[in-house]
């Protein structure tokens, strides 16, 4: 099955003690069924950018990342670009939820249509708000290796 990984999933690679039970489900996969989406690989790069004052032997130092972004991430996942199609699913989720009193962030309904447009499982940690959306089929590998 392919998937498309948000933010938090990427990035929990590269934790300083990222989940074992998550670790282990990824060296599963196939590079054919990892996925992102340019808004994700936009987030990584704001936060590597915002984090560039850590010392640059922290794996989570800005400097450290935006190396990991270019030479681990960009290589794994294939990125999906936010495209008319996904703009059209984007509009009609975001009408839907405002309809319904229940806004979420642009990116994450950005994420979330890239997921439904290419018909993904979308890995995220982020229930919370994913959860709202009732046509994403959202993969619980990662909420489940974090402890309650």
């Amino acid at each position: 099955m392919p998937y498309l990984f948000d933010t938090d999933a990427i990035s929990e690679i590269f934790r300083k003690k990222p989940f074992p039970e998550y670790l282990q489900w990824l060296d599963g996969l196939t590079r054919r069924e990892q996925h992102t989406s340019t808004i994700v690989i936009g987030e990584l790069y704001k936060g590597a950018y915002r984090s560039q004052k850590r010392s640059r032997r922290d794996p989570r130092s800005g400097a450290q990342f935006l190396h990991n972004i270019q030479d681990k991430i960009l290589p794994q996942f294939t990125v999906l670009p936010f495209d008319v199609n996904t703009a059209k699913i984007y509009g009609q989720i975001h009408v839907d939820l405002e309809q319904q009193g229940q806004t979420l962030a642009h990116a994450d309904l950005q994420i979330a249509s890239t997921a439904i447009q290419h018909d993904l499982e979308l890995v995220t940690g982020n229930l919370k708000h994913f959860s709202r959306i009732p046509t994403l089929r959202i993969n619980l590998i990662l909420a489940n290796a974090r402890p309650s």
